[in-house]
């Protein structure tokens, strides 16, 4: 099994302590197996799509645009 080491601000750090009881590798190791599983998810749909990357970087500036237009109403 390999090992990952992180760097924690200290702020998270002191909160990470009060909760002891929590087994935070299990956390992150859940976290990043999540992410995984989320990412092959998208690869397996992308290898299915017939939009080209300027497609995506399209569709993905007018996301941006409208999330960022839709958060300054508020």
């Amino acid at each position: 099994m390999g090992n990952l080491t992180l760097a924690l601000p200290d702020n998270l750090q002191k909160s990470m302590k009060k909760h002891s009881e929590i087994r935070w590798s299990e956390v992150v190791r859940k976290s990043i197996a999540q992410k995984i599983e989320m990412l092959e998810a998208m690869e397996k749909i992308a290898k299915k799509s017939r939009l080209t990357k300027e497609d995506v970087d399209e569709i993905s500036r007018k996301i941006k645009k409208e999330t960022f237009e839709e958060l300054n109403k508020r």
